[in-house]
């Protein structure tokens, strides 16, 4: 069984910074890639960031590219999101998560395994 946990969320002003980590362990844990999504009330997952396990391939959302990095350290099953210049839409839950396979990364449903959620609150 993968347990994923995230950690690192708080309150920042707009223009600050934060780092995001998320912690997996579990004996079969060998994903094909990571994912950061973030949801607020009453919306859908949003998809982040993901990055491809062995090679270490990040893809963005448009609304987050130039300011979010994506990372990985496998010898410690961590993944990390950078997040820079933070505004205040940046406001949600982050989620990381785990996909066995690659298939559309921007989906959920890829994600078999997902973290219980970090709360990030950006203010003016």
């Amino acid at each position: 069984q993968v347990q994923l946990v995230e950690s690192g969320g708080g309150l920042v002003q707009a223009g600050g910074s934060l780092r995001l980590s998320c912690a997996a362990s579990g004996r079969t844990f060998s994903p094909n890639r990571m994912a950061w999504f973030r949801r607020t009330p009453g919306k859908e997952h949003e998809f982040v960031a993901s990055i491809n396990w062995i090679g270490g391939i990040p893809y963005y959302a448009d609304s987050v590219k130039g300011r979010f990095t994506i990372s990985r350290d496998n010898a410690k099953n961590t993944v990390y999101l950078q997040m820079n210049s933070l505004k205040p839409e940046d406001t949600a839950v982050y989620y990381c998560a785990a996909a066995p396979y690659y298939r559309d990364v921007t989906s959920p449903s890829t994600y078999a395994n997902w973290g219980q959620g970090t709360q990030v609150t950006v203010s003016t």
